[in-house]
């Protein structure tokens, strides 16, 4: 399984200079998974700078995904890493996302560097 964080689903979405390396877990949609924090935060960025249609479009190609919601299960795991890590809720939450469901975590965003089960691209 796979979980694209937000970095790279907006890297991917505005074609950006790292954009390729995102393409091999979002073609893979038998196997992406997208917590919802995911959601809120793509669909927010691209609301700000692109408006609404924009951003209703990069949620329609995201829900091509399994989406995760939040359960209490992931929110209480996410509590810990966040505390124990100090790294933001966001995070956090993919993170214990993706612990839960075992899934590698495809990032730009160096909080996640630390942690095993992520592919990282500074």
């Amino acid at each position: 399984m796979n979980i694209v964080d937000s970095s790279g689903w907006l890297e991917y979405l505005s074609d950006g200079p790292k954009a390729s390396s995102f393409e091999k877990p979002l073609h893979d949609l038998g196997n992406l998974i997208v917590p919802t924090i995911c959601l809120y935060e793509v669909f927010k960025v691209v609301l700000r700078e692109r408006g609404e249609d924009d951003a209703l479009q990069a949620v329609a190609l995201m829900k091509q995904g399994k989406v995760i919601d939040l359960s209490a299960k992931i929110a209480l795991e996410a509590a810990k890493i966040s505390f124990d890590h100090k790294i933001p809720m966001a995070d956090s939450i993919v993170v214990a996302t993706a612990r839960t469901y075992e899934a590698i975590v495809w990032t730009q965003d160096s909080d996640f560097k630390k942690f095993s089960g992520v592919k990282y691209f500074p």
